[in-house]
């Protein structure tokens, strides 16, 4: 099964990825990207049409959890932490798209970090309408750690409990 495969039953699976119409575009290698369109029924303020701002943070936290799912030697995993920090409102009418990236992990905890765009600022790199960082619970993260070191040609020579700190 390919990563994007396992990734789109993962956001198919999910009831509230489905209602919002999240769509899977990139996935691989701890990274994820996902967008959803811009609709009517998830206007949080009616004066403007911007989009909730929870709207926002279940995209995010989906496409989090979609990074993790492929990074190397991941076979599981939930939300532990999510903290999300809003920058400003999504334009109104505009796609919405959230990019992931699992950037390290431990036996159990992988770290992620992601920003959401709306379609104008995603286009010219512009202000993020959020940002998160995150923990999320992770089934075989000590392979996967292992996995991740040797594919970028380091070693893992230290075992978390065994150097005092956290372990690399």
């Amino acid at each position: 099964m390919t990563d994007k495969t396992l990734a789109q039953q993962f956001i198919e699976a999910i009831p509230h990825a489905r209602a919002l119409g999240m769509q899977l575009d990139e996935i691989g290698d701890g990274r994820a990207v996902i967008s959803m369109p811009w609709d009517k029924r998830f206007i949080g303020d009616p004066a403007t049409g911007v989009i909730s701002g929870g709207v926002v943070s279940a995209l995010m936290d989906t496409c989090c959890g979609a990074a993790v799912l492929t990074f190397p030697g991941s076979r599981g995993t939930a939300t532990l932490n999510l903290r999300t920090d809003y920058m400003r409102a999504a334009r109104p009418g505009q796609r919405i798209i959230a990019r992931a990236e699992c950037y390290h992990a431990t036996r159990s905890v992988a770290f992620v970090r992601a920003t959401a765009h709306d379609e104008e600022s995603d286009r010219e790199d512009g202000l993020p309408v959020a940002t998160v960082t995150a923990a999320f619970t992770m089934e075989g993260g000590k392979g996967a750690a292992q996995q991740r070191a040797q594919a970028e040609g380091r070693h893992e020579g230290r075992e978390e409990g065994k150097d005092g700190g956290a372990g690399k």
